[in-house]
């Protein structure tokens, strides 16, 4: 993705920063802190015109709403390889902070990504399909989800605090470096995502929230693994030399997948405006 974004779409090199936990990398690990801290940085930086772009391949999750009213609703979060939760919340607040006529692409190729920028507008939502495509013979299917309890019980282990409010935990953990779904007050936590105003938050998600996203491994010496969605939109690029929108993408993304037996249905989530715009600005 970082030689498309270069060759491709023009970012310059030491623009692009990776974070990796693959062996041997000298690259920062995708901790939530120093994700966030990136995310951060390239957001305070950005002036109008900017064209900001976050590509994640990892862990994802769904964790239990606090909001009142709601007693079955989830929120999403990605998971860092240290377990501190990213939730929609935070990636909602960095949407907000973006100065006018800049953009920020989030594409999520986790599971349960669906909705990951709290209250963005759905353009491209849900399906019933179910595919009956087998899948490829030669790799080894594998789900990017951590289940929730796995993830209480991890961290219960580290603090060996007695109760299932996962925010509790991750406050011991990480102070605050925690998510802002667990330091905010709950008053502050039921307005704070409603202060909205039409934004160029743009969210291609690797699947539905209730769905998950395939990590697949090659069962043959030398093959290389991969992300399903992330490869599928690389597939996608490379068919379409020419500028596409954020909706052709994930559409031709998601018949992608399909034909190829991934039972993940990716989403877009943006302004109306946006889900016809170019994806990534191009030229």
């Amino acid at each position: 993705m970082r030689d498309t974004l270069v060759k491709r779409f023009k970012f310059e090199p030491a623009n692009i920063e990776l974070l990796t936990d693959a062996p041997g990398s000298s690259s920062p690990l995708p901790t939530g802190a120093n994700i966030k801290l990136a995310l951060a940085r390239m957001v305070e930086r950005a002036e109008a015109g900017d064209v900001l772009y976050f590509h994640y391949s990892g862990h994802g999750t769904r964790i239990p709403s606090k909001k009142p009213g709601h007693p079955f609703r989830h929120e999403e979060a990605i998971v860092p390889c240290d377990f501190n939760l990213i939730t929609d919340l935070d990636f909602r607040q960095l949407v907000n902070r973006l100065p006018q006529g800049a953009s920020l692409t989030i594409l999520s190729d986790s599971c349960h990504s669906g909705g990951l920028i709290d209250k963005e507008k759905e353009q491209i939502g849900p399906s019933s399909l179910i595919s009956k495509t087998p899948p490829p013979k030669n790799y080894t299917y594998t789900p990017k989800a951590i289940p929730f309890d796995s993830i209480l019980q991890h961290l219960s282990s580290l603090t060996k605090i007695n109760t299932t409010d996962i925010g509790t935990h991750l406050l011991e953990s990480f102070g605050a470096e925690a998510s802002l779904r667990f330091r905010l007050p709950l008053p502050d936590l039921e307005s704070f995502s409603w202060q909205l105003r039409p934004d160029d938050g743009v969210l291609l998600s690797g699947c539905q929230a209730d769905e998950t996203s395939a990590d697949m491994s090659p069962n043959e010496v030398g093959g290389k693994a991969y992300g399903a969605f992330s490869n599928a939109v690389e597939m996608v690029l490379k068919e379409n030399p020419d500028r596409i929108s954020n909706k052709e993408v994930v559409m031709l993304a998601r018949k992608l997948l399909q034909s190829q037996g991934f039972e993940q249905h990716p989403c877009l989530y943006c302004s109306d405006d946006n889900a016809d715009a170019t994806f990534l600005c191009q030229s």
